[in-house]
């Protein structure tokens, strides 16, 4: 892997080809990725990704901070999921610390993960499509994003970085007008994927510069650790949210689709009815909403109410206990993946018994498929490696850690 060189170089192999930098800000890789091309005309030969433009060390800076104050910092993770990482992170350390979640939190996390990865998703279809040439799908995935963000807004007070998910539930009930927006929103967004489809699915220029492209069998996929749409679209059936449920999946029902294409038309097709699932999963989510709190029963972890810190010496004095000293956690280590918009998002937690953190270590989904990449574009032409990159759905923030 490039990541391994700081300074990777690629030398052409034959004198008939040439080297051709891609990136890091080419629009079309999806953030700071430089792709080092061999093309021979505009065949390409070798591909070479080279990371690391975007590095954070969020990872190092976990191990600084109490436990509940590494919520905010998964939001960085990757900005079109930031629910998703919370909720992965949240599920580690309450396994951690042996919690029982309640209903009510299980059902708004199950939503509100359905909503980013409808989110995710619009992001993805939209840019994929602007890279291919259609503008129109762009502009009418960001206008049901913009009401996505709205609710999430509503609820959480932010736009993107929400840190809404609390270890032990969620940070409050959501406000009387959200389930409204909600529904509003669910309601008419199977309309607007027919729109998504009547402009792409059958359209001839869409359908020339995806059918058939930047194959990947489901054997390499496996091989290659690639999860998540990039693998489901080669024929591999697995699915965290059905396969190893999390956070109350198991009530829900709801369709893993799954392609033998292996093509970028597959991966294409395989995320538009990801969306109609999400939507569904959503509407059962919202219409079963269970009533009761929305945080776990556990004082010595779970910020206590504001009214009864009014009332309660004993809730003020656990209220400035966490927020100044955090909470321990038992000694011990744990992975917790999810599916996220990507495939398989995984956190490593390991506790020394302390009030922050050991080791914090992130799996992220975009890592391992960025590595079919090569396996992607080789063989292509030039043109096809911009529709290959977005058919595998990259964000570098969460492979820059």
């Amino acid at each position: 892997m490039a990541h391994l060189n700081p300074t990777p170089v690629l030398e052409p192999a034959q004198d008939r080809t040439m080297i051709l930098n891609m990136g890091p800000q080419h629009p079309s890789t999806h953030g700071v990725l430089r792709l080092l091309l061999e093309i021979d005309g505009e065949t390409v030969v070798k591909c070479v990704p080279d990371i690391g433009y975007l590095h954070t060390g969020i990872e190092k800076t976990c191990e600084a901070k109490f436990y509940q104050q590494v919520v905010p910092l998964t939001d960085r993770i990757d900005y079109l999921c930031p629910m998703t990482n919370n909720l992965t992170y949240c599920l580690a350390v309450e396994k951690l610390l042996q919690l029982e979640i309640p209903p009510r939190a299980q059902y708004l996390r199950v939503l509100l993960n359905e909503l980013t990865r409808i989110n995710s998703h619009l992001v993805w279809l939209g840019t994929h499509a602007l890279d291919i040439g259609a503008m129109t799908v762009f502009l009418y995935c960001f206008r049901e994003r913009e009401e996505v963000l709205k609710i999430f807004e509503n609820v959480a007070g932010q736009r993107m970085m929400t840190s809404y998910f609390r270890i032990g539930g969620v940070s409050l009930d959501p406000p009387l007008d959200f389930w409204a927006k909600v529904k509003k929103f669910i309601d008419k967004f199977s309309d607007c994927i027919d729109e998504y489809e009547g402009l792409l699915t059958a359209n001839p220029i869409w359908v020339e510069r995806t059918r058939g492209v930047a194959y990947i069998s489901a054997d390499d996929c496996i091989a290659l650790g690639v999860t998540g749409p990039s693998a489901r679209g080669s024929g591999v059936d697995w699915d965290l949210r059905r396969d190893m449920p999390y956070s109350g999946y198991e009530k829900f029902q709801f369709k893993v689709p799954v392609s033998n294409d292996g093509d970028v038309y597959a991966r294409y097709l395989l995320r538009v009815q990801e969306l109609r699932e999400s939507n569904k999963i959503a509407r059962q989510a919202l219409e079963g909403m269970p009533e009761g709190p929305f945080k776990a029963d556990s004082p010595k972890v779970i910020l206590p109410d504001r009214e009864k810190m009014k009332t309660q010496m004993e809730a003020l004095i656990y209220h400035f206990k966490i927020v100044t000293e955090g909470f321990a956690v038992p000694a011990g280590e744990v992975y917790q993946a999810v599916e996220s918009p990507r495939g398989e998002m995984g956190y490593y937690v390991r506790s020394d018994g302390t009030a922050k953190p050991y080791r914090v270590h992130m799996r992220s989904a975009c890592f391992a498929n960025l590595q079919a990449l090569e396996k992607l574009c080789v063989g292509r032409l030039l043109a096809d490696v911009v529709a290959a990159i977005g058919s595998i759905d990259i964000v570098l923030g969460e492979i820059d850690r």
